[in-house]
């Protein structure tokens, strides 16, 4: 019976938060497509550009505490459907930038509205799934961000070339406006749709909602002594130890996505539609390798081991990346490799907090994590191309990722086995 009433929890909350996720991601990374036009057409340098994505980040980390704590002191439906629909509008209205500050202005709004969705949908997660099957349903959770850049590379593409001059607007406008969209809409559901704990899900019987909340009990009775209030997030040395391994694996993962078009279209890819397509081919590999790993994971209730090989991969494949001379085949090829990596980590690691805290320290705890893991992503965009400038090449980029993930190695292989190996 366990089984088939985790199945049924799982097909009621599974596809709205993976929908979400992916609109999520994918209002934040069309800005690399919209990059190919919109920086000649509104005169913007490559630093106001890396600028102004960075500063997305700059609100995101500074909101995202603050979201998760009202979250767990509020309704969870209502809170993510906030979240949703106001980080769409923001989006939507990013079409109609005209000069620097509007730009920069729209992007910390956007980063603000947005906070606290994923450690939101994360924390909510653990109180309707144990330890044990955590690995699979975040990871199918998180497929959202592989899957926005699959999807939203030939949908960015498409949008740019055939929307190019209708109704008057530029094609980097229209891929604004046709993105936000589905993310003000499916906000709109989210209240109607999920319920805020198993006690008010009224598509529960109450013997499922008895059945269920004795298995979490029985999981929390489990688990190592935890601190749960608030303070004892910011005090817990392993918090701010996760922290600098999210920090790691997403300043990875935000310098393929902002920067690949830009690293593809210099070695001569070709147009939008094409560098959209190209992008596919890590997206989709990285979704394969996510789901797979995950699964074994929880199946044989090893974590470490399950973070460490994926990074030994991404660091291989980010070398890689820097030994290819500018080869489309092999710039893929090599960020494909990279990508599995990187992301086939993320379901795994993001079991790891919940077996350390609970209660206000949870929702605290994991927003501090994710919060200074988007560090990464201003880190990858701000940063990376204040040396791109420099440089004239985003080789710095791969070599921070790669020693970031080396000293992630030895973070994760540091944590005990027999207290995260559940």
């Amino acid at each position: 019976m366990t089984g088939a009433l985790f199945r049924k929890v799982s097909l009621r909350i599974v596809p709205l938060i993976f929908l979400g996720y992916l609109l999520a991601f994918l209002d934040r990374i069309n800005l690399g497509f919209a990059k190919l036009k919109m920086l000649d057409a509104l005169g913007f340098s490559e630093l106001v550009y890396g600028l102004g994505a960075g500063l997305f980040f700059v609100a995101y980390i500074v909101f995202e505490v603050p979201s998760n704590v009202i979250m767990q002191k509020t309704s969870a439906r209502w809170w993510l459907a906030r979240i949703m629909i106001t980080w769409g509008v923001l989006s939507g209205l990013t079409a109609f930038v005209t000069d620097v500050w509007q730009f920069y202005a729209l992007r910390f709004l956007l980063g603000a509205a947005e906070a606290g969705f994923v450690p939101g949908v994360l924390l909510y997660l653990t109180q309707w799934y144990p330890s044990q099957r955590r690995a699979r349903v975040i990871g199918f959770f998180l497929i959202g961000l592989p899957a926005a850049s699959l999807v939203g590379g030939p949908l960015s593409g498409w949008i740019m070339s055939r929307f190019e001059g209708v109704n008057g607007w530029m094609g980097w406008q229209w891929l604004f406006l046709l993105e936000a969209a589905p993310a003000v809409v499916l906000g709109l559901l989210f209240p109607f749709v999920l319920a805020s704990s198993v006690q008010t899900a009224r598509w529960l019987t109450d013997d499922e909602k008895g059945q269920l909340a004795a298995v979490l009990r029985a999981d929390r009775d489990a688990l190592p002594a935890q601190g749960h209030d608030l303070g004892a997030a910011f005090r817990s040395g392993r918090v701010w130890r996760l922290g600098l391994v999210a920090f790691s694996f997403l300043t990875a993962t935000y310098t393929i996505s902002f920067w690949l078009p830009s690293i593809l279209q210099e070695a001569g890819a070709g147009g939008a539609t094409a560098i959209g397509w190209l992008t596919t081919i890590p997206s989709a590999c990285g979704i394969v390798a996510l789901l797979l790993n995950g699964f074994l994971s929880d199946r044989a209730r090893e974590r470490r081991r399950h973070i460490i090989v994926p990074f030994a991969l991404a660091i291989a494949g980010l070398a890689g990346a820097i030994a290819t001379d500018g080869s489309v085949l092999l710039v893929t090829l090599t960020i494909t490799l990279a990508n599995i990596g990187i992301v086939a980590s993320y379901p795994v690691f993001w079991c790891l907090p919940g077996i350390f805290l609970q209660g206000a320290a949870a929702a605290a705890g994991m927003a501090l994590i994710s919060s200074i893991g988007n560090l990464g992503g201003f880190v990858a965009t701000y940063a990376l191309a204040w040396m791109k400038d420099l440089t004239g090449s985003a080789t710095s980029g791969f070599v921070t990722a790669i020693v970031l993930l080396a000293i992630s190695i030895v973070i994760i292989h540091r944590l005990p086995a027999a207290e995260v190996n559940r």
